[in-house]
């Protein structure tokens, strides 16, 4: 007998482990708050690695298509020194395939494919343990039952609770995103700073990143070490307000690192939440996490691609193992877990020398793990 299995969130994870499933002809179902694919922003570019996102993808049948779409050259980076100095100029080898970078919007469009996603259902709780399974409850009162619930939900899942008490919680480290438009043809200098991929300026304890994404769009991220009220009476919908308190922020930096935060259009404040490195649940049977909800960590490459490889190893492991339905799921978290571990510990250390009173640190962090 098919098990009735259902999918929270439409992100990376949640649409590769439906698209996996699907593709072994078993059937999912997805829900998602949002009322239409493209109702916000997709959000910027990812670079999936070889044995983690790609693989992923190899096991929703999709590697061509994925090739097609992602840019080998996005894997460039740069890094300056506060006055504009070129501390690192490191460029790919016309065959690095280890981690090609892809908009978050075209890695969407392409796991969609043919599954059917029930948009603008959003989820309030969910409640194991109900004779008839897991309990899905919707925002509208609604509620319908499933076997399996895989809250694959973001930071602040609505699925977690049913398994975990924890939440997220801030690392002092916030971000201001802002991004720049037809980048090439109307900020050509800004173009050349960039580079194909992305460049990084790092001072005391704050950073700029600017990143390409297709199309001559540009992704820039303010991140320092703040209070999360850091703001204060700033009112953050106010661009030119933002822009003002960015600039006195990284008073002093080169005039054309500045100009990356003086031609933004407008900006997003986005605080740094994580759970915490080793963050485990009692299994509970019908009910189970991927990605964010199950293991937020910064945002340094490895979050979506541990939340696809989760979703495809699990969606495998229930369409072709012998386990009965529990026993299957308890196995993958353990796994999971493990794994996730090992990552979070890995960029939690990252992520305190990126932002760093030692500048120096983040330069001989990318060495490490990228030598020139």
């Amino acid at each position: 007998m098919r098990h009735r299995i259902a999918v929270v969130g439409s992100g990376p994870a949640g649409l590769t482990f439906a698209r996996v499933l699907h593709r072994h002809g078993h059937p999912v179902t997805v829900f998602e708050r949002d009322p239409s694919p493209d109702a916000r922003p997709p959000g910027g570019t990812l670079d999936l690695h070889e044995g983690l996102g790609q693989l992923a993808m190899d096991k929703a049948g999709l590697p061509a298509e994925f090739q097609a779409l992602s840019r080998p050259e996005g894997q460039a980076m740069r890094i300056l020194d506060t006055d504009g100095t070129v501390l690192r100029d490191w460029r790919p080898r016309p065959d690095e395939r280890a981690n090609p970078e892809i908009d978050r919007g075209q890695l969407r469009d392409l796991l969609l494919g043919p599954l059917e996603v029930q948009w603008g259902r959003g989820v309030a709780q969910v409640t194991p343990g109900t004779g008839d399974g897991a309990l899905v409850h919707f925002t509208d009162g609604r509620q319908e039952a499933f076997d399996l619930v895989v809250g694959a939900d973001g930071a602040w899942s609505r699925v977690r609770p049913a398994v975990s008490p924890v939440t997220p919680h801030y690392t002092g480290i916030t971000s201001v995103e802002t991004s720049l438009d037809d980048v090439d043809t109307r900020h050509p200098d800004l173009a050349r700073l960039i580079g194909d991929g992305s460049v990084a300026v790092h001072g005391v304890n704050r950073k700029l990143v600017a990143q390409r994404n297709s199309g001559g769009h540009v992704k820039v991220y303010a991140q320092f070490r703040a209070p999360l009220d850091w703001h204060g009476d700033l009112d953050l919908a106010d661009a030119e307000a933002v822009r003002a308190s960015l600039l006195a922020l990284f008073d002093g930096w080169a005039a054309p690192v500045l100009e990356l935060l003086r031609q933004g259009a407008a900006f997003t404040h986005r605080p740094l939440y994580v759970l915490p490195v080793s963050h485990t649940w009692a299994h509970t049977s019908g009910v189970t996490l991927l990605g964010d909800a199950a293991h937020l960590m910064p945002p340094l490459g490895a979050g979506a691609n541990l939340a696809m490889l989760e979703g495809a190893e699990l969606a495998e492991a229930l369409a072709t193992g012998s386990q009965d339905l529990d026993e299957t799921v308890r196995a993958f978290e353990e796994r999971m877990w493990a794994r996730a571990e090992r990552w979070a510990k890995i960029t939690t250390a990252g992520l305190e020398r990126l932002v760093s009173a030692d500048p120096s640190e983040a330069l001989a962090l990318f060495e490490e793990v990228q030598p020139s």
